[in-house]
């Protein structure tokens, strides 16, 4: 039985994570949290890469983060639907980490397997709660569900400062050359034009708003409690 992790980051493909809250999972990571990432199909359709590359890359990255462990599903790519099947695969792992806390993708991005990725996580968060929903595994109901940006921006509901981490979340994300830097086998894709750098003037951007030099942004359902002074004393 595994033991609680702190945080269970879902993606619909690897590198998802990395884009959206790389900087976030390091941050934690220094702090001492139990990190889990979690990708739901193994990106067999990906223009570039193969998939053992493009797991052996995830590893890395997950590594650079500081990540406890990730783990792979076997949802088929384009092929994230809310099935009776695949959302007792989410709620297994869920149920295995019992997380204090899950990150899925937004549901507003221009792919959809991160719009369906994020609709199915969403049914499994709460699926895991129910006790009597089927699984071989004892229900566990995580404390927060919390949305990231993978493609575009939002104006998010809150941020996180990832001003020391930016430097490790870029590296997580040049751990996969085989999507974000254009090979001599390989083919252009909107990923090896400049993302990186898009990303990294993103997360500038979300930092600027809120006064900071570089932040992520999130979203959540449910209203926040803050549980400190209104004026930061």
């Amino acid at each position: 039985m595994e033991q609680q992790v702190d945080i269970l980051a879902f993606g619909a493909h690897s590198d998802d994570v990395e884009i959206g809250m790389g900087g976030t999972l390091a941050k934690y990571a220094s702090e001492g949290k139990k990190i889990v990432i979690c990708d739901i199909t193994e990106a067999e359709l990906s223009s570039n890469g193969t998939v053992p590359l493009r797991k052996e890359e995830a590893l890395k990255a997950a590594y650079l983060l500081g990540a406890y462990k990730r783990e792979t599903l076997d949802v088929p790519d384009r092929g994230i639907y809310i099935s009776e099947e695949n959302i007792e695969k989410v709620v297994n792992v869920i149920r295995k980490y019992k997380p204090k806390a899950i990150f899925a993708p937004f549901e507003q991005d221009r792919h959809p397997d991160h719009g369906n990725a994020s609709r199915l996580i969403k049914e499994a968060f709460f699926s895991a709660g129910i006790r009597k929903y089927k699984s071989s595994i004892p229900a566990h109901k995580a404390g927060h569900l919390y949305f990231y940006m993978i493609n575009g921006f939002h104006k998010p509901q809150f941020v996180v400062d990832i001003e020391p981490y930016m430097k490790t979340k870029l590296r997580s994300l040049e751990a996969y050359s085989s999507q974000f830097i254009q090979g001599p086998d390989g083919v252009s894709t909107p990923l090896t034009e400049g993302y990186v750098e898009s990303v990294e003037a993103r997360e500038r951007m979300v930092g600027k708003e809120a006064g900071l030099r570089y932040a992520e942004g999130f979203f959540s359902y449910n209203s926040l409690i803050l549980h400190h002074d209104l004026l930061g004393e």
